[in-house]
């Protein structure tokens, strides 16, 4: 019995297909949306520090 393997592209490809085998079709959508979920938070906290610099440069006094 022979048995072929496909060739995987990369580490993400190789994941998510462990994933599809390995977990319901249910926890690989909770597994995205906290994926998700934890890449708004991140870009909003770069937000926040982007506004933060600007503030404080904007409220730093300008001296002759």
């Amino acid at each position: 019995m022979e048995m072929r393997i496909r060739s995987v592209r990369s580490v993400g490809a190789a994941l998510r297909f462990a994933e599809s085998v390995l977990l319901a079709p249910g926890q690989q959508h909770a597994r995205r949306n906290a994926w998700a979920a934890v890449c708004e938070n991140r870009q909003h906290a770069a937000d926040r520090r982007h506004d933060a610099v600007a503030a404080g440069a904007a409220a730093k006094p300008v001296r002759p």
